[in-house]
């Protein structure tokens, strides 16, 4: 059995289970874990619905890490809309290194959890989240 630096309790399990398979048909939604450092175990944040990835850049820790799950909005150039569920890696230079190296260590179980093959690495902090990124990184 391999063994994990961080827990995911069951709580979060749900909640991303539930997130995850909620019907969407307009806007983004988003939901929001942290690592507790003291304790070794994800936490549920917070969720959103109908936020904008402005907004959403605007409501995260700027030296901070967060995975961030999004149901995404996204119109494809025929016109399409699909709602592609996408993990933002969270994780603005500023961070504290030891909380850095956690994330970034339980980035692939929680990623493997979420049941998400799209993930957009965010380092720069609010200014690096935009619309325009996002529609880049998934139109590409």
């Amino acid at each position: 059995m391999a063994s994990h630096t961080v827990d995911i309790p069951k709580e979060v399990k749900d909640a991303v289970r539930k997130f995850r398979f909620a019907r969407r048909t307009e806007g983004n939604a988003a939901l929001v874990i942290k690592i507790n450092k003291a304790k070794l175990i994800m936490e549920e944040v917070e969720q959103f619905d109908g936020v904008t990835i402005e907004e959403l850049a605007e409501e995260l820790p700027e030296n901070s890490p967060r995975y961030v799950l999004v149901t995404y909005e996204l119109t494809h150039p025929d016109g399409r809309k699909s709602f592609p569920l996408i993990l933002i890696d969270w994780a603005p230079t500023s961070s504290e290194i030891g909380m850095m190296t956690l994330h970034a260590s339980a980035l692939l179980d929680f990623q493997n959890t979420a049941d998400v093959s799209k993930v957009i690495e965010m380092r720069e902090g609010p200014e690096g989240l935009t619309t325009e990124v996002i529609n880049a990184k998934l139109l590409a």
